[in-house]
């Protein structure tokens, strides 16, 4: 019997949706008031001991609160409270022990670090930092345990209160320290020491409730007859590290990548095409702007794939085979009715895209943010079919699809960015290919080893068809405004921000007319959702006949 406090897959995923917005905001409220009061150099100090940080982080943290949530929500469906107990005292010494060894490789060798990635300014940054990594370690088991008993409030908010310390303390560090005249090393931190503080404040507060949820469950088994069987501390252990390592790894691959493909595009444009610093990096630039944009969808998707891993891991254990293809249906079709109109809609509106948020940045944004809005789809589905294999207990199966992306990517880069016809277009290049790579293998993975296959012509034809209806009409739309504005050929950001609007409010709400018309999302999707079925109701959607 699940406790009262537990929330299906989909409504914790709303959960987090919410938090992963706040913290998205108030991220960007860290990093632009930080990229003005630090100069160029500081702020390049910071990145540098930041990209370090992210790269430790996930050897230490990626793939063990998967697998904490993953068994603790097989032993709580086989009511095992004796079990759950075990897991989580098992997880909490295994993350001390590898949050303590990250933590103390940057305390230890922050010079020798600092030179590893090329400037040794770094070094106080990364010393700064380095407690982070064990309270992160700690925090990510709470995590791990309370997305293992279905409740992802405590995550939603703990990251809220991560970053909205990080924020404050940050900022007001290197307020003090420029008031003081230190110097960029010395401001900058100032800057990471608030990722420290955040993540104790998170820590402290997640800390508190898994205890209060702990003494709960316990209270829920008292004077009822369970399961009081344990695996020995060894054997969970070993289990943990068996589901948590592949994940791990193919966390730390992008990790990676990421520093690996920038040097290869900074490097391929000056040496490959001859262009100056500054040219390279203006294009490098603009790229990251688009990326920024490129990201978004990923980040609306990933709370779901967390959520649906316990979800999914419930049902296998319990052979609940029947609920488990629906899960499996149902993510992957909610995630294609999400993310395709975002993938048309950057495409087909790309250039006004970055024209409105970017104005006067290289005109190459345009060319480069339409690729990625493409690869921003099959990012999305590749990582909650990702999600799906790890709940199957296939978690090796999308390491190897990242691995040979990342490969493809990484050549592609190298060889498209040098040459003169392509230049930085084959940046995005890459990660198209590399996307394309990863959905390909992992839904070839799901069609032939998984038992509860979902039916692909259900999950992708109509939000497909719909998706291209939206993305004709935005495109026909946005120049009959400009049209109406009376603009020239070169609109202002004002005339191309009230045609952006236009046009993507009146092909969002097509899209959502489509989608109640052609029935793409059902009754039993919709139930999923909070307030889903009033929603459901009101806009008559149906209930599918079994």
């Amino acid at each position: 019997m699940a406790s009262d406090k537990n929330q299906n897959y989909l409504h914790g995923a709303a959960i987090l949706t919410v938090a992963v917005v706040v913290v998205k905001l108030m991220g960007f409220l860290y990093k632009i008031p930080m990229g003005n009061i630090l100069d160029d150099e500081g702020y390049g100090l910071f990145q540098v001991a930041y990209n370090l940080y992210g790269v430790i982080l996930a050897l230490s943290t990626a793939g063990l609160p998967v697998a904490v949530a993953r068994l603790i929500s097989e032993a709580n469906n086989l009511e095992k409270p004796v079990q759950v107990k075990r897991i989580f005292s098992v997880a909490i010494g295994a993350f001390v022990v590898l949050g303590a060894a990250g933590s103390l490789a940057m305390l230890i060798w922050p010079t020798e670090l600092a030179i590893f990635m090329q400037d040794v300014r770094a070094s106080q940054s990364i010393m700064a930092l380095a407690p982070s990594i064990l309270i992160c370690c700690v925090m990510s088991a709470f995590r791990g345990y309370s997305q293992g008993l279905s409740d992802m409030r405590p995550t939603a908010v703990s990251q809220v209160i991560e970053v909205g310390v990080k924020v404050i303390f940050g900022i007001g560090m290197l307020l003090i320290f420029r008031s003081m005249g230190k110097s960029s090393a010395v401001m900058s931190a100032g800057a990471t020491s608030g990722v420290a503080v955040g993540s104790l404040a998170a820590c402290i507060y997640i800390g508190v409730l898994v205890v209060k949820r702990a003494r709960t469950e316990s209270a829920r088994y008292e004077g009822r007859a369970f399961d009081d069987s344990a695996e020995g501390s060894g054997r969970v252990l070993k289990n943990l590290v068996k589901i948590g390592v592949p994940i791990a790894l193919g966390s730390c691959v992008f990790a990676v990548i990421a520093l690996v493909s920038t040097k290869i595009i900074l490097a391929r444009l000056q040496n490959g095409l001859g262009l100056g610093e500054e040219s390279s990096m203006q294009l490098f630039g603009v790229y990251s702007k688009a990326q920024t944009l490129y990201n978004l969808p990923t980040a609306i998707i990933t709370p779901l794939t967390v959520s649906v891993i316990p979800a999914l891991s419930g049902c296998l254990i319990t052979r609940r085979h029947s609920e488990a293809k629906e899960v499996i249906s149902s993510s992957m079709r909610i995630s294609a009715i999400i993310t395709l109109p975002m993938a048309v809609g950057l495409s087909v509106l790309a250039a006004p895209i970055m024209n409105g948020l970017y104005y006067g940045s290289n005109v190459a944004g345009g060319g480069l943010l339409a690729i990625m809005g493409a690869s921003s789809f099959f990012l999305c589905l590749a990582l909650m079919m990702q999600a799906i294999l790890q709940a199957s207990g296939k978690e090796r199966l999308p390491v190897t699809a990242m691995l040979i992306g990342a490969a493809a990517t990484v050549g592609v880069q190298w060889v498209l960015v040098g040459k003169p016809e392509v230049g930085i277009y084959g940046a995005p290049i890459g990660i198209l290919i590399c996307n394309l790579i990863m959905f390909g293998l992992n839904l070839l993975f799901i069609m032939t080893k998984l038992d509860n296959r979902p039916s692909i012509g259900q999950v992708f034809l109509k939000p497909l068809v719909n998706s291209l209806v939206m993305g004709a009409l935005a495109w026909l739309i946005y120049p009959a405004v400009l049209g109406i504005l009376g603009a020239g050929d070169d609109p202002t950001r004002m005339e191309t921000l009230i045609a952006l609007v236009a046009a993507v409010g009146v092909a969002a709400a097509a899209y959502i007319v489509l989608t109640i018309i052609t029935r793409a999302i059902t009754m039993e999707d919709m139930r999923l959702i909070p307030k889903g079925e009033k929603l459901a109701k009101l806009l008559r959607v149906y209930t599918p006949k079994h």
